[in-house]
């Protein structure tokens, strides 16, 4: 066994590296002597691919503030059966991150999931509760080592920045350093243990941030349900159609040839150098203000959006000739992205059945709305088919999706308490047509009533003229009287909005939403509080709605949430029923106005409901 000391806040504590079957008796004696009610639970892998074919458990540490044991889980069973014994018998666990420490465990036979997620306290929900800002946002962050700094130790050593010099000095990179190390180097010990030091010591200042702040505990055991509803998404996956992806690998690269070539024709080499594309398109006679941080012209992807006359669905905007070399570098780096960052990381990534897990992250923003990545599926368009196509069904079940309808406005009309706009969404009226009619009358035309539903989204969201503008490539001055209109139409969200930002100003820029939930804007932002509100409501009437499917037994169908949407497989014969029964559960009123939603079934892949062609279909 080696042993090493660490000096925090003052004290001295101690790490354990376990190296053979005596130090696990060791350790086990340490455990029925001291009987711990509480235990930090940390793990190391060999890479965050947790049901990628080659993952393996390296180590499993525990520990309290004074005492950490790193517990070598590769080496065989008498290291298996300790770490089994802490992990299952331990009354309480805190972990930071837990999804990610719970799904290793499930998937290396440690522990089930539903067994241990009850009794576990993640510190990193309680730091997103405290305040969700970064640290380059102003606040302290929610990982560990800036948590640490701030509220344990500033003098904490960052170990692992060490380990990838480290790494180097095996032959490492960053991304083989995780699985090449051995046990035996001293910084990967001491990273282990202090990890878990680290995270018992966090815990108690952030439940007196909690107090501190008024956190509701309804909201913090609202946060660990969701995170363990989602992590059983994850486990369950999506069956990945391999012959597909593998050709789609191939004419993704033949796309992105295709349109490289047609950047060259117009003096683009790389369509990846900045300063070749801004030259070309200078020389076209295109003309914008964006710049980035650096001071140059921008060629971001929502500046080249509107010079191809496409908004941010990819689909024509009919406001201008598209310029095809803004077009072309879009279509190009648009295929390098799906190719790599799709295509080939579902194939790497899939587990031995062919599934992806694709990772939900129910805490993803500051408002707390989720994510998910590897792969980034919510980032995909909403018109798009080709990705989706790779997700398909086993055989004899099929997709269904239910999603809330226009769960933004409905949310804003019902915070604002509107009531023109809440009275129309209670009569079920179509809130786009409505608007219409407030805004040009009877008479309003198709492009007038898409003008009232970007007035709609941009105001649930706070897209000023400006950004409207240039989201959808009209003019400012026209997005100016559209948003006037708006106000017009519904005078209650604008006496709500500066309601809100008032409020926010006299409370140190400080907001509450109706869950409880503290969110906190920048100074010369405040405008902002409408968004973040409507934003962060919306994420939580989707994650009390996964609650209470949990409740009745339906998110075993669920594999995954995007947004304001859960997709989900069931046997082809009663696929329709089920999805039905979802949607009437996700169907709920917030402040007496109804959110509704819409049920569709997809058929055997994700796709179906995506324009899929028929040629593509699975057969």
């Amino acid at each position: 066994m080696k042993t090493y000391r660490h000096t925090l806040a003052g004290d001295e504590t101690t790490i354990h590296a376990l190296e053979t079957d005596d130090d696990a008796r060791r350790a086990r004696e340490w455990l029925t002597a001291t009987q711990p009610r509480s235990l930090a639970i940390d793990t190391e892998t060999t890479g965050l691919d947790t049901f990628s074919r080659g993952h393996r458990l390296r180590t499993v540490q525990y520990g309290t503030g004074d005492v950490a044991w790193v517990v070598p889980f590769e080496r065989g069973p008498a290291f298996e059966d300790l770490s089994r014994t802490v992990v299952t018998k331990c009354p309480e666990l805190v972990i930071h991150n837990a999804a990610y420490d719970l799904l290793v465990l499930d998937r290396h036979g440690v522990a089930p999931l539903e067994q241990v997620a009850p009794r576990v306290r993640d510190t990193k929900i309680l730091a997103h509760l405290c305040d969700s800002r970064q640290d380059f946002e102003g606040g302290v962050g929610i990982s560990l080592k800036p948590l640490s700094a701030w509220y344990v130790d500033p003098s904490a050593p960052d170990t692992q920045a060490g380990l990838t010099a480290v790494f180097r000095t095996y032959g490492l990179t960053k991304a083989t350093g995780w699985a090449g190390i051995p046990y035996e180097d001293e910084t990967y010990q001491r990273y282990a243990g202090l990890d878990s030091l680290l995270a018992y010591r966090l815990r108690p200042h952030l439940e007196r941030e909690l107090e501190r702040h008024g956190i509701p505990s309804t909201l913090v055991e609202f946060e660990h349900r969701l995170m363990t509803i989602c992590a059983a998404m994850e486990r369950r996956g999506m069956l990945l159609d391999v012959p597909y992806t593998e050709a789609l690998v191939d004419r993704l690269e033949e796309e992105r040839a295709r349109f490289a070539e047609r950047a060259a024709r117009y003096g683009v080499e790389n369509v990846n150098s900045d300063r070749q594309v801004v030259d070309a398109l200078l020389g076209m006679g295109e003309s914008w203000e964006e710049r980035t941080d650096g001071g140059a012209m921008s060629v971001a992807k929502e500046v080249l959006l509107p010079m191809a006359d496409l908004n941010g669905k990819w689909e024509r905007l009919e406001v201008r000739t598209p310029n095809p070399l803004a077009d072309a570098v879009l279509r190009a780096k648009r295929s390098s992205k799906w190719r790599k960052s799709y295509a080939l990381a579902m194939l790497e990534n899939r587990d031995i059945h062919d599934r992806i897990h694709p990772k939900i992250n129910t805490l993803g923003a500051k408002t707390g709305r989720a994510s998910v990545s590897d792969p980034p599926l919510q980032q995909l368009p909403s018109k798009g088919w080709e990705i989706r196509r790779s997700v398909i069904a086993e055989p004899g079940m099929a997709y269904f999706s239910v999603d809330q309808s226009s769960v933004e406005l409905v949310v804003l009309a019902a915070l604002s308490q509107e009531p023109r706009m809440c009275q129309a969404i209670r009569d079920g009226r179509n809130l786009h047509d409505h608007t219409a009619t407030l805004m040009f009358g009877e008479g309003f035309t198709q492009y007038q009533r898409g003008l009232a539903k970007i007035a709609g989204l941009g105001t649930s969201y706070q897209g000023g003229a400006k950004t409207l503008a240039k989201q959808t490539g009209l003019e400012v001055e026209v997005m100016r009287d559209t948003l006037t209109r708006y106000a017009r139409a519904y005078p209650g969200i604008k006496r709500w909005a500066r309601g809100l930002q008032s409020h926010a100003l006299r409370n140190g820029c400080e907001i509450r939403t109706p869950s409880g939930r503290r969110l906190v804007l920048d100074r010369d932002k405040l405008y902002k509080a409408v968004a973040y509100m409507c934003q962060s409501t919306a994420r939580d009437t989707m994650g009390q709605a996964l609650i209470d499917l949990e409740a009745k037994g339906l998110t075993q169908y669920l594999n995954l949430w995007v947004h304001d949407e859960v997709l989900g497989t069931a046997p082809v014969g009663g696929v329709e029923a089920i999805a039905r029964e979802v949607a009437g559960i996700v169907r709920m009123d917030l402040f007496g106005v109804p959110i509704g939603t819409d049920a569709e079934v997809y058929g055997r892949t994700w796709a179906g409901g995506y324009g899929l062609p028929s040629e593509w279909a699975v057969r």
